[in-house]
């Protein structure tokens, strides 16, 4: 039988994403990939990263003439784990034609597995829940030999015009006996092109784990369960050095939830880099209390990490608590000077608008920033997401809007201390005042390193002082109307 794959990412589609211009292959559809082809079935893939509409896929499914059409999104990227409404309308335009032209349908995403009712009724014949790779297997060799999936765990169909849910699928515990991510039948020529002509430079993805262990309530739930499994050190260093040899990128990005939680594992991957004689720089995302365990930034550094992306998320230990984070401000002070002293970018993840904050919880976040200038911002306000217990607190509000259109939305979607305007021009006001302080210190920096960034950021400072004003103002209004109505 033959098997199509697509995802449901559309570059296009989040004009924020498409003008950031690094875009990452999905990596989750290629792990799939190679899974049913390493057992007999003849795969080919429809990337929609850089299409234009659904309806691209036409041509293809025409021509190749797909028994079953798969789509499977890359769960690995927290972008497709938004659930954004583009790329779930586009998702079922393409069930909708491959179905009219005979195809079995399979969807796997972490949309679909929320709202399967919805994507069943637009096409799709089944939606594998969670970790998919064996469940799309069974489903297919069920289809090849016309026999009931009822007993395929991980499922959601209908039958007799009613829906029904089968039992969780157990998710895989020894990664390396999956097959490497069929990187040979992407076209990685858009991906190289885009990075180079935007950055100087190629980055591709790569995961070494999949689960997460925390228990942040606000957090999408992990697709891969809340075990932690590993693959090991020099398997991925040697896939790294493969792949670099073929592909050409000088840049790693490990999409873990959490990286090198494993005790050791940093370690190890250390000296395998070396043993290999691999050179990467990488980016990761952790946490402040991991970070600040055995020598972990000690080894990251060591391995080539040049950045780190810190789910910081605010400055008020309240609020961290009342998200069941885990962690504490005064580790992120200290994690955020640690990688900085060992000459690793940091950034932060600030979440914006959880339940109860206040003016004083985001002065407290403001100032971190301001204590500690990381890196980078990453920006947003809370977001609610099926599966996790701030989605409960809250699902009774979500009548007119439960998702976002793309990922530059920041639509507060539930009732809170101020209204939803006050959190879109804070964010605003945050970055200008983030942005300042960055120039200002670009300007002494000057004087000792006189290069183009230092000077474009010092130049900077000549339109952001007014506009973070003006952004200051705006915020002062709503929040003194909110006071006045109370």
């Amino acid at each position: 039988m033959k098997v199509l794959f697509t995802h449901s990412y559309f570059l296009r589609f989040d004009s924020k994403q498409f003008k950031t211009a690094m875009p990452y292959p999905p990596l989750g559809t290629l792990y799939a990939m190679a899974y049913l082809r390493e057992n007999g079935y003849q795969v080919e893939l429809f990337d929609t990263m850089f299409s234009f509409s659904a309806r691209d896929i036409i041509p293809t499914i025409d021509s190749y003439q797909p028994d079953i059409l798969i789509s499977y999104d890359d769960g690995f990227n927290y972008l497709t784990k938004m659930c954004l409404t583009n790329m779930r309308e586009a998702c079922f335009e393409i069930q909708a034609y491959a179905k009219s032209k005979g195809c079995k349908v399979i969807t796997s995403s972490s949309d679909a597995a929320d709202h399967f009712e919805s994507y069943l009724n637009n096409g799709a014949d089944v939606i594998a829940i969670g970790e998919a790779e064996q469940t799309v297997l069974e489903l297919c060799n069920s289809f090849k030999n016309n026999i009931p999936i009822d007993a395929i765990p991980g499922i959601a169909y209908q039958k007799n015009g009613v829906v029904v849910k089968t039992g969780k699928r157990s998710v895989i515990k020894d990664l390396d006996t999956l097959p490497p991510p069929a990187w040979d039948l992407l076209d990685i020529g858009p991906y190289k092109k885009m990075w180079l002509d935007a950055h100087g430079y190629f980055s591709l993805n790569f995961v070494t784990t999949r689960g997460c262990p925390y228990k942040c309530n606000w957090c999408a739930k992990p697709i891969y369960g809340n075990r932690y499994n590993s693959h090991s050190p020099e398997n991925i260093v040697k896939e790294i050095k493969k792949w670099q040899e073929r592909f050409g990128f000088t840049h790693v990005w490990f999409a873990d939830d959490i990286f090198g939680l494993k005790p050791k594992w940093l370690q190890d991957f250390e000296h395998y880099i070396k043993f290999y004689n691999v050179k990467i720089r990488y980016k990761i995302q952790s946490r402040a209390d991991l970070l600040l365990e055995e020598d972990n930034i000690k080894h990251l550094a060591e391995s080539g990490c040049d950045m780190v992306w810190m789910g910081a998320e605010s400055g008020s230990q309240k609020i961290l608590d009342a998200m069941d984070k885990g962690t504490t401000v005064e580790q992120i002070y200290e994690a955020t000077r640690l990688l900085k002293k060992h000459k690793i970018h940091v950034s932060h993840f600030l979440q914006l608008g959880y339940l109860d904050e206040t003016i004083d919880d985001i002065k407290l976040t403001i100032k971190m920033v301001e204590d500690l200038l990381p890196d980078d911002l990453g920006i947003s306000v809370s977001y609610p997401l099926p599966g996790t217990v701030f989605y409960e607190k809250v699902k009774d509000q979500l009548k007119q809007k439960s998702n976002w259109t793309d990922s530059d939305d920041l639509d507060l979607m539930f009732k809170n201390t101020y209204p939803k305007e006050f959190y879109k021009q804070l964010q605003r006001y945050i970055h200008k005042r983030y942005r300042r302080k960055m120039g200002q210190l670009s300007i002494k920096h000057l004087f000792v390193h006189p290069n183009r960034k230092n000077l474009k950021n010092a130049l900077a400072l000549i339109h952001l002082i007014p506009s973070e004003q003006i952004q200051k103002h705006r915020l002062a209004k709503i929040e003194q109307s909110v006071k006045t109505s109370l």
